[in-house]
C-alpha cells in the first residue's frame, strides 16, 4: 500500500480567461518539469499541433510527497517550471489554486473555484521572463531546428507510427 500524498493536474490546451475553450495551434516550445516525486505523463513536444478534431489533455502532471505540505510545494514548483509556448494553458490557473490558502487546508468543495477563483486573472509579474528565456534560448541556438523536428516528431507521433490502428 501507497504512503504519502498525492496531486494530479490536468495540463489542458485552452484558455482559462475565455471559459477554459480549447487554444489551438502550434507547440513552440515545451519544457517538462523534472525532479523526485514529479511524475509528467505527456504526449507533446515542441512543433506539435493542437487540432480541433482531438481532446486538448496536453499532459497529466503528477506529484507525490510523504506530506500534503511538500506534495503542494513539490507540484507549485512543478507547474511553475513548466513551459509551453505558442498556446494557452491553465498553469497560471492551477498554480493559484495550488497556492491558495483554501485548498492548503484542504477546503475543497464542488464550488471551490466559483467561491474563490470568480473572476480570475494571472499575474503578469512572470510573463516578461518567459518571452525573454524563450528569446535568449533561440538566440543561444537552443530549441530546436524546424527541418529536423518534423522529421524526429514524425518518428515520434503515434499517428504516424501506427498508422491507420483499429482496435
Amino acid at each position: 500500500m501507497g504512503r504519502g500524498h498525492a496531486i494530479e493536474c490536468r495540463i489542458y490546451a485552452e484558455d482559462p480567461l475565455n471559459d477554459f475553450l480549447p487554444s489551438l495551434g502550434r507547440i513552440q516550445l515545451v519544457k517538462e518539469p523534472r525532479g523526485p516525486g514529479i511524475r509528467n505523463d505527456s504526449g507533446i513536444y515542441s512543433g506539435a499541433t493542437v487540432p480541433l478534431e482531438y481532446d486538448p489533455i496536453l499532459a497529466k502532471l503528477i506529484t507525490h510527497g510523504p506530506t500534503r505540505e511538500e506534495c503542494i510545494r513539490r507540484m507549485i514548483r512543478a507547474l511553475k517550471s513548466y513551459v509551453i509556448l505558442g498556446i494557452l494553458t491553465p498553469i497560471p490557473f492551477l498554480v493559484d489554486v495550488i497556492s491558495s490558502e483554501a485548498f492548503g487546508k484542504g477546503e475543497t468543495f464542488t464550488d471551490f473555484i466559483d467561491r474563490h477563483f470568480s473572476g480570475w486573472s494571472p499575474s503578469l509579474a512572470d510573463i516578461d521572463l518567459v518571452g525573454l528565456a524563450y528569446v535568449a534560448d533561440r538566440l543561444a541556438g537552443g530549441g530546436i531546428k524546424r527541418e529536423a523536428a518534423e522529421t524526429e516528431n514524425d518518428r515520434l507521433s503515434p499517428w504516424v507510427t501506427l498508422g491507420h490502428f483499429r482496435p
